[in-house]
């Protein structure tokens, strides 16, 4: 007989748990062969034996039990009448008794058979059937792990390509980010940020103790007290303009915003992110438009941003006294149309922000304090803009108050903090949800239908059939394709109020708000028809896709999010296991 370890298995057939998983099981029963099969149904193979062999007639006998749903056993495969054509027989006829259990999934799915084989007819007792069951269960745990293992280092790799892109983009922006772990007191900084202050990149320690070294002794308590301020969610941001040691042992005056981006169960901070920008030619500009309006009009007008002075008297009237060239590109106007109607301002400001800028001006003229904003400006055919005032006020003998300050462009930075936020929440490739996302959105759906009486939502699982086809004849940039191709569909059909996600590899989920099971199928299959009559092109070739579907009530008993997953997860299995490109319901109704 040909040894089953001649026989083509996988790259880990020779993993010792599951070969001394094997050994346990012919030992324990006394039989002739043990072995696992496990991978696609057409792609079987042995993932580890022990024993005597069947040499090819393993493709022979793993197909009928690949669907079995309980623990399989031929006394004498000769004499059983279901087998009596079976091409084991002429393959092994020295075989005479076969036990087969599967190994399932927490979800369900055969992931693999667990066979004992003997050349002698023969039964398994109770205690021995009961061992089987835990064998094949302690091997269907170790077949899960390793997927979810496999699972969690593709999404791994994706995370390192993403931040690889985020750091290029960064790298371009002139802004320099950090990292902060609370809890160890170690802090990383981008290579830009070194930059920012003459840094080498093995010049910076990662400490916090020394990043204080660095702040100018007069601004180290109010940097630390407003950090301070972020950690006990006093402020919703962490936000200081202060002075940072240069390498060549000058101060650059900054501007650092962060944000903690973990807690713990307590609310105790454990990673905070945030930037930091050099503000030193503003805040030098603000020292010399003090010392002289002309001076001041020759630099402001060659730097982007605006320079201003502006005065509210005692009566509460107010008006801009100087602004420089940048007004312009600022705010759309010259300097003249500023200086003749400051109301002309109002109508720029964006509505929303409209009252915040007029409050935060008055709350400066009366308490004397630093005018400090971030506000968006409509521009006439340009959009929205952001812009970020500063400015010190100063009293005149008058009584009025008199500012001095800049406003400069801080769009760039905002799309930045944006990406940032969409880069924690969406998935690179197809622009959906990521499965974080997605999980919080359908725990918001399921709150939901628990306390609103009469209120309905389904959940829908598609995967994209035969995928490793399409990688494996095109690639995985065809493959990328597919997957984007397959996401704008969905997006295409979505309203306002569902939502939609990627939830790994191929596998795609579409929670749909206030819609029953009918209205759900009619929903998958408008993307089914609309896949198919969409195909993917490539270099000219059509590329069909097709899609399979598994629905689910969100019900108000759910005890969880994944218990709504875990049955639209069953109902798309069935939908795979009866022919794929299909639709099924967990209700058990099938399209």
């Amino acid at each position: 007989m040909q040894p089953l370890s001649s026989i083509r298995a996988s790259e880990s057939a020779n993993d010792e748990l599951f070969d001394g998983l094997v050994r346990l099981a012919r030992q324990h029963v006394g039989v002739l062969s043990a072995l696992v099969i496990a991978g696609a149904e057409d792609q079987p193979r042995i993932r580890t034996c022990a024993g005597a062999a069947l040499g090819n007639a393993v493709s022979h006998f793993e197909a009928p039990w690949r669907c079995a749903d309980a623990l399989l056993v031929v006394a004498d495969i000769q004499c059983d009448e279901r087998l009596r054509d079976l091409d084991l027989l002429a393959a092994a006829p020295h075989v005479r008794f076969l036990a087969a259990c599967p190994l399932r999934a927490p979800a369900g799915e055969v992931l693999g058979i667990l066979y004992l084989l003997h050349d002698q007819p023969r039964e398994l007792d109770t205690a021995q059937q009961q061992v089987l069951h835990q064998l094949a269960q302690l091997a269907a745990q170790l077949l899960t792990r390793e997927a979810a293992d496999a699972q969690r280092q593709r999404e791994l790799d994706l995370l390192h390509e993403n931040e690889r892109r985020m750091a290029l983009a960064i790298a371009g922006s002139g802004t320099g980010i950090w990292d902060r772990n609370v809890a160890s007191g170690e802090i990383h900084y981008s290579t830009g940020w070194k930059a920012l202050l003459g840094y080498a990149e093995h010049e910076v320690g990662n400490r916090i103790e020394e990043s204080y070294t660095r702040v100018h002794p007069a601004d180290l308590a109010y940097v630390q007290a407003s950090i301070q301020a972020h950690f006990e969610q006093h402020t919703e941001t962490y936000e200081v303009e202060h002075r940072l040691l240069c390498r060549n042992g000058s101060y650059k005056w900054v501007c650092s915003r962060g944000k903690v981006v973990e807690r713990d169960s307590a609310g105790q901070p454990l990673r905070m992110i945030g930037t930091t920008t050099d503000i030193s030619a503003m805040r030098t500009l603000s020292e010399q438009v003090q010392q002289t309006a002309t001076l001041m009009t020759d630099l402001t007008n060659e730097i982007p941003g605006m320079a201003f002075q502006y005065q509210r008297q005692a009566d509460g009237r107010s008006f801009f006294t100087y602004a420089s060239g940048g007004v312009r590109a600022i705010y759309g106007l010259t300097a003249e149309q500023l200086l003749e109607n400051p109301d002309l301002l109002h109508e720029i400001i964006h509505p929303d922000d409209r009252a915040v800028y007029l409050s935060s001006l008055a709350i400066s003229a009366t308490d004397l304090t630093p005018w400090h904003l971030e506000y968006r400006v409509q521009l006439p055919q340009q959009g929205t803009y952001w812009r970020q005032g500063d400015a010190c006020p100063r009293q005149l003998e008058d009584g009025s108050v008199l500012w001095h300050g800049f406003i400069a462009d801080i769009t760039a930075h905002k799309l930045i903090e944006a990406e940032l936020q969409e880069f924690a929440t969406t998935d690179f490739l197809t622009q959906l949800r990521n499965r974080r996302s997605f999980m919080l959105q359908l725990e918001t759906e399921l709150s939901r239908v628990q306390r609103t009486a009469g209120h309905c939502a389904t959940l829908l699982m598609f995967d994209l059939d035969h995928f490793k086809d399409i990688n494996d004849r095109w690639g995985h940039f065809v493959g990328d394709q597919a997957l984007r191709h397959f996401a704008a569909i969905l997006g295409a059909q979505l309203r306002k109020t569902d939502a939609a996600g990627r939830m790994g590899g191929e596998e795609f989920a579409v929670l749909l708000s206030d819609t029953d099971i009918a209205q759900a199928m009619n929903f998958g299959e408008r993307i089914r028809n609309e896949l198919t009559r969409t195909p993917l092109v490539h270099d000219g070739e059509q590329i069909p896709l097709a899609v399979s579907v598994g629905i689910a009530a969100i019900h108000a008993g759910d005890l969880s999010p994944e218990a709504v997953l875990s049955r639209s997860d069953i109902a798309l299995y069935r939908a795979k296991r009866s022919g794929r490109n299909r639709i099924e319901c967990h209700s058990e109704v099938a399209h």
